[in-house]
């Protein structure tokens, strides 16, 4: 199994926390990648990966790292067995239409990524060559070129990382083996309900990822303020709704029930007195500087993945019928600092009132 030819599309960093260690473990991986300077610094020195706490850095010297420029060199080469897709939401579509060519014809790609992109993907490659694997509290990020940082440990038993799964439900070889490949980063499993999976994740990242973005703080520091640890309650509550009515089996949030975090943003007291001590707990396990990945986009001056987390819950909403008030406000929010309308301020979140 271990010569399958392996793709990391987009060596961010997600990309490229998984993809140093399967280079560490052996496996044959080419690293695809926009960004021109984290291309050379792969050439030359590698990936250098490093923890904030209790895993010592390791560094892969070589690495096979090809601008988007350079791609078209795969078409002299063994093609593609596994394709895994790791961009920003956005790029979903050019980025699975740019490697679909050099894949070989029982190959699969997968979404390791963010929000729910099966559905782009498969459009692209067809829903039979389309897999999804969710990083669950994963904390990472690419501060320079070269250098992945995970803002936390791993979380080996404690908490299961990776969850990878057919869009189908059943158990599968191909499920089975990118469960494998990205288990050589930390704990990971197959599943039988990526769909609830997959939502459960985009509740994570709407009660946390705008936030940071908006407001411009880190995630201890949004947890550490009660009025926007209540606004974070409130927009995961709303998410949970959304996803209980579009009938997904929603898993653990933020160690949190499902049910626990909706009774909360609903005003249940009892309720929010557990997802205040479980979320100030979490705070324990991570950097107190690890900003989420869309507080790192506004940094870097990128595009942000909003509407495809907290625009999507209202999107998603409005077909059933469901008002998600508190995400489309942070949905404004977040695309107004975006464009420079406004800078990043918590009294953007506090002002609203809505938690």
């Amino acid at each position: 199994m271990g010569n399958k030819k392996i793709a990391i599309v987009g060596a961010g960093a997600v990309g490229g926390y998984v993809g140093a260690h399967m280079v560490q473990a052996g496996e044959d991986v080419t690293f695809i990648d926009p960004w021109p300077a984290h291309v050379e610094h792969m050439r030359t020195h590698g990936l250098r990966v490093t923890h904030a706490v209790d895993v010592p850095e390791f560094q892969v010297p070589v690495v096979r790292a090809i601008h988007l420029t350079d791609v078209q060199q795969l078409a002299k080469e063994k093609p593609i067995d596994i394709a895994f897709i790791c961009t920003k939401s956005y790029d979903t579509e050019w980025a699975a239409t740019m490697i679909r060519q050099y894949m070989a014809p029982g190959a699969y790609a997968v979404s390791l990524q963010n929000c729910m992109n099966e559905e782009a993907l498969a459009s692209v490659v067809g829903w039979g060559k389309t897999l999804g694997c969710i990083a669950s509290s994963i904390t990472v990020a690419l501060p320079e070129p070269g250098h992945i940082h995970r803002g936390a440990g791993k979380h080996g038993s404690k908490h299961v990382v990776f969850r990878a799964g057919e869009v189908h439900g059943r158990v599968t070889d191909r499920a089975k083996e990118v469960a494998r490949l990205v288990g050589y980063s930390d704990s990971a499993k197959t599943t039988d309900n990526l769909w609830g999976e997959r939502w459960s994740k985009l509740v994570a990242n709407v009660m946390q990822n705008g936030l940071s973005a908006s407001t411009g703080l880190s995630g201890h520091e949004i947890v550490r303020s009660d009025p926007l640890r209540r606004f974070a309650t409130r927009l995961g509550g709303e998410a949970v709704r959304v996803g209980q009515a579009l009938g997904y089996q929603l898993e653990e949030i933020l160690h949190l029930p499902p049910e626990t975090i909706a009774r909360a943003s609903e005003g249940d007291a009892a309720a929010n007195e557990i997802c205040d001590a479980q979320r100030i707990k979490d705070l324990s396990f991570t950097s107190g500087s690890q900003r989420p990945s869309m507080g790192q986009d506004m940094d870097k001056g990128r595009r942000t993945e909003i509407e495809f987390i907290n625009g999507y819950v209202v999107q998603e909403g409005e077909k059933l019928g469901l008002t998600s008030r508190a995400n489309a406000a942070i949905t404004d929010v977040v695309l107004r600092v975006e464009r420079g309308e406004l800078k990043p301020d918590p009294r953007h979140i506090v002002d609203l009132r809505l938690n």
